[in-house]
C-alpha cells in the first residue's frame, strides 16, 4: 500500500520576516528563510517558526548547536559578556537596554544589534559611561557620590581611605571593592549654647547664651579622629564657660562681657586641635539674670537716675540763685540800671491791666499814677 505524501507532509510557509528551525525528533537540522516548504510528519520532522527581530526567542536548542548553521550564524549576532563587565545594548546605534545576562543571541538581519562592553575592573567609572547608560544599570552595581560647593568627598574601598574628592560627581562599581563614603561639610557653621546655667563667684545663678563660629580644617584628618563633632563642641564650649565665667562676681560679668567673651574665645582656640577644626569666633550673646536679681538691679538703676536727677535740679537751683545774686549787686551799684529793671517790670504789669490801684507810701503812689498818666498821655 501506497502513501501519499501530500497527506504525510506537513506544509510551512515562511514570510519575509520570518525564519524557521527544522528539527527531526527533536533534534535541529537546519534554519531556513523565507519560502514554502513540505515536511513529513511521519519522519518527525517539525519546524518551529519565529520573526527575526530583537532576540532570538527559539534557545531550547544549545547556541553551539545553532551556531552549526551557516544560515543562521549569517542572520544572527551572538554576544558575551565576561566577568568582572556589564553590557549596554545599542539597536542600530542608539541605546536600548542593560544587559544583565552573560549571554545574548540578536537577529542581525532587519536590525543592527551590538553589546558594548564596560569593565568593572576600573572602581571609578570612566568617561565611556554616560548618565544615560548609568540610569539603565541597577543601583547596587555602583555607588554615586555627590560633593557640593563647600564640601571634601571622602571614599573608602573596603573601609580604606582613598584621595579626597573635590566638588562633583564621582561613581564607582562595586565590584572588585565595598565602597562607603563621607560627604563632609567645609563651611563655616555655627553652634549655639543657650540657656547655660552657671553659678558666678558670688554665688548667683544666671544664664548664658552663647555663639562660635568654626570649620572643620582638615577633612582625612577629622574624619579619622571625630564622629560627633557638634555633641564634642558643645561639651567643649559648656565647659570654657564655666570654667572662665565662674571666676567672675556679677557685677563684673555685667561690666566686663566683652573681656569675657575674649577669654572664652581664646581657651576654644586652645583646643581646636582635639576637634580638627577652627573657631573664628566666640563669645557671649546674652546674659540672663534671675527674676529677683533683675528686680533689685531695677530698684537700684531707678535709685541712681533719681539721685541723678536731684543733683541736676540742686545745680539749676544753686545757678539761679547766684543768677539773681549777681543781678541784685549790679542794680545795687548802678542806679540806672535798677530804674531800667523798674521800668521794664512797669511795662509787663501795665501791659496786661487796664487800670492799677496802689496802696502804700505816698511816693510810691505817686511815682506810679504819674507813670500811669505818662502813659495815658501817650
Amino acid at each position: 500500500m501506497k502513501i501519499d505524501r501530500r497527506e504525510t507532509a506537513m506544509k510551512y510557509m515562511i514570510q519575509d520576516n520570518q525564519a524557521g528551525f527544522v528539527l527531526k525528533n527533536g533534534i535541529f537540522q537546519k534554519m531556513i528563510t523565507a519560502g514554502t516548504y513540505h515536511f513529513s510528519k511521519i519522519a518527525g520532522y517539525r519546524v518551529e517558526i519565529e520573526e527575526m527581530t530583537g532576540e532570538v526567542d527559539y534557545m531550547d536548542v544549545p547556541y553551539p548547536v545553532l551556531s552549526r548553521d551557516p544560515a543562521f550564524l549569517e542572520a544572527t549576532v551572538h554576544m558575551e559578556i565576561p566577568d568582572g563587565s556589564i553590557g549596554f545594548i545599542y539597536i542600530n546605534g542608539k541605546l536600548s537596554s542593560y544587559a544583565n545576562r552573560k549571554e545574548y543571541t540578536f537577529w542581525n538581519v532587519f536590525d543592527k544589534h551590538e553589546i558594548r562592553i564596560v569593565p568593572m575592573t576600573e572602581t571609578m567609572t570612566g568617561p565611556e559611561v554616560s548618565r544615560q547608560m548609568l540610569s539603565l544599570v541597577p543601583g547596587k552595581l555602583y555607588t554615586e557620590v555627590k560633593v557640593g560647593e563647600g564640601e571634601t568627598g571622602l571614599v573608602y574601598y573596603d573601609n580604606v581611605l582613598q584621595k579626597p574628592l573635590s566638588r562633583g560627581i564621582y561613581r564607582f562599581w562595586n565590584y572588585k571593592h565595598s565602597i562607603s563614603y563621607k560627604v563632609l561639610d567645609m563651611k563655616q557653621r555655627e553652634l549655639d549654647i543657650v540657656g547655660q546655667e552657671i553659678l558666678t563667684k558670688d554665688k548667683i545663678g544666671i544664664r548664658m547664651n552663647v555663639s562660635c563660629i568654626y570649620k572643620i580644617r582638615d577633612a582625612v584628618e577629622f574624619a579619622a579622629a571625630i564622629s560627633d563633632l557638634k555633641g564634642q563642641l558643645y561639651s567643649a564650649v559648656q565647659l570654657a564657660i564655666r570654667e572662665i565665667v565662674g571666676n567672675y562676681k556679677l557685677d563684673e560679668i555685667l561690666e566686663a562681657k566683652e573681656r569675657i567673651s575674649a577669654e572664652i574665645y581664646e581657651a576654644l582656640k586652645d583646643r581646636e586641635g582635639m576637634f580638627c577644626v577652627h573657631f573664628l569666633t566666640a563669645g557671649i550673646k546674652d546674659i540672663i539674670l534671675p527674676g529677683e536679681i533683675r528686680a533689685i538691679m531695677n530698684s537700684v538703676l531707678v535709685a541712681e537716675k533719681t539721685a541723678q536727677a536731684n543733683v541736676i535740679s540742686r545745680r539749676e537751683e544753686v545757678a539761679s540763685t547766684r543768677s539773681l545774686l549777681n543781678t541784685a549787686k549790679l542794680m545795687e551799684e548802678n542806679q540806672t540800671l535798677y530804674k531800667l529793671k523798674e521800668l521794664e517790670y512797669l511795662e509787663r504789669i501795665c501791659g496786661k491791666v487796664g487800670e492799677i490801684s496802689v496802696n502804700g507810701n505816698a511816693g510810691i503812689v505817686e511815682q506810679l499814677g504819674r507813670l500811669m498818666g505818662a502813659e495815658r498821655a501817650v
